[in-house]
């Protein structure tokens, strides 16, 4: 099992620990704090996600005539229409130095339809084919865009408001670094990373891409990595961001999806799935020697997940690196407990056929028979096992009668959060124990006979 949160696996018998995941978790180093430093920026455009390496590598992709740059190439070359036309077009002229594409890109982003995050995008890609009437204009509307009170403070707004400042540097006096500095110190120190450091939930999961592109192109161009003054979210992220994936997959229009588990059940948003599969490229990007992000290397290099709509394609492209060594997904063990958000995942086996068993936010959910439903805590009283774990609903009551047949943990779910019960097992001296901010607590029982388990 993976219990996040802990420099170890604590439960070193149960079976479902991989012991070789366990250890090379333990070499990720820990973050250091950033402080309260100005921020400045030196960088040369273009600044956001092109930096040298990876804008070699693509160029190469191009050389290569690699099947994501083919891909690209005909859907942007052949006038397909791009729902992100500014941020495929730029890209585009980046890659195949085609002028015309970076000119349509420029004159997209002046148009009513095109949003900060993608005139900023064209503003950086596009330096060379900008005439001076045309920088003028987009300087001036992405000096708005960052001048104006922040009436969205979400991690899409303020990544876009970052990336403004960022393009915008030395090209605006003053009002950038600003910008920049109330970002880094106010919104995302002062106030992001201390509630993620609080054990509250204020990344939703189709947050993470935006969130990767703000923690790219800080790191990039200030040297800063958010991620310190959160390091123990972003050590157990990549892997809470696998393992909550239903384990059937689903057969789009143009590929096959993952679909990652959300609060309300129903049909599947595939753009969120291609951004959830985009996120997770990203996150092996930014540290490709990490353990969790080489796991999720191997689970992305499978062809038959690879992007390939006009949304999707240009993500693939971007982000995808296919000589980058991965490791096997079947090292993460089954179980994942993080109990310093109060969140619990359990799959049965790692075949598309799994039964699944999701507790975040405070919603149970389970997959089985290809599909997910939403636990109604006041109907299943009884113990669920799944193979790997057994789950108990303490919703509606305090005792249970649970027979374990291997060394499974046991969850009681539906707890009141940061509560500490007095727990009475048969046969054993009671024991106070707390539970975690989702309200889940976790017990260690004997197998073999039924065991009674009371709480107060």
């Amino acid at each position: 099992m993976w219990s996040g949160g802990q420099g170890v696996c604590r439960y070193d018998t149960i079976r479902t620990v991989r012991p070789l995941f366990c250890l090379i978790l333990l070499t990720v180093p820990l973050f250091s704090q950033s402080g309260g430093d100005p921020i400045t920026i030196s960088t040369d455009h273009p600044r956001l996600l092109l930096r040298p390496a990876r804008l070699r590598l693509l160029k190469r992709e191009r050389e290569r005539k690699s099947p994501r740059w083919l891909q690209f190439e005909a859907y942007v070359a052949g006038q397909a229409p791009m729902p992100e036309q500014g941020f495929a077009r730029a890209l585009y002229y980046q890659i195949s130095g085609d002028a015309d594409a970076g000119r349509r890109a420029v004159a997209w982003a002046l148009t009513a339809q095109a949003d900060t995050r993608q005139q900023a995008l064209v503003f950086d890609w596009c330096q060379d084919v900008l005439t001076e009437t045309q920088r003028r204009d987009l300087t001036s509307r992405l000096e708005k865009a960052i001048t104006a009170p922040p009436a969205d403070e979400s991690i899409p707004g303020a990544r876009s408001r970052a990336w403004a400042a960022i393009v915008l540097y030395d090209h605006v006096p003053r009002t950038p670094q600003r910008e920049l500095e109330r970002l880094v110190h106010t919104w995302w120190e002062g106030k992001m990373a201390a509630a993620l450091n609080a054990g509250q939930s204020v990344v939703a999961r189709d947050e993470a891409y935006p969130l990767y592109e703000m923690l790219h192109a800080v790191r990039d161009n200030t040297l800063l990595d958010l991620r310190e003054s959160a390091a123990g979210f972003f050590k157990e992220y990549p892997i809470e961001h696998l393992i909550s994936y239903y384990p059937a997959t689903y057969p789009g229009p143009d590929t096959e999806y993952h679909i990652g588990a959300e609060r309300k059940v129903g049909e599947p948003d595939l753009q969120m799935a291609s951004l959830s599969r985009t996120a997770e490229l990203a996150m092996v990007a930014l540290d490709t020697n990490a353990p969790s992000t080489q796991v999720l290397q191997g689970w992305l290099m499978h062809d038959r997940f690879m992007l390939r709509g006009t949304f999707g394609a240009p993500y693939e492209f971007l982000w995808a690196n296919p000589y980058q060594p991965g490791l096997s997904y079947y090292l993460v063990p089954l179980v994942y407990y993080n109990p310093d958000f109060g969140r619990l995942f359990v799959r049965s086996n790692w075949e598309e056929n799994a039964k699944w068993f999701g507790y975040f936010d405070g919603i149970m959910q389970l997959f089985e028979e290809g599909h997910a439903t939403l636990v109604d805590p006041q109907r299943a009283t009884a113990p669920l096992s799944l193979e790997e774990a057994v789950i108990c609903m303490g919703h509606t009551t305090r005792k249970f009668n649970v027979t374990l047949e291997e060394d499974e943990p046991v969850f009681i779910v539906g707890l009141e959060p940061r509560h500490t019960y007095l727990v009475e097992i048969d046969d054993e001296e009671s024991y106070e124990a707390a539970s975690d901010p989702g309200g889940i607590l976790q017990l260690e029982l004997p197998r073999g006979k039924e065991v009674g388990v009371r709480l107060k």
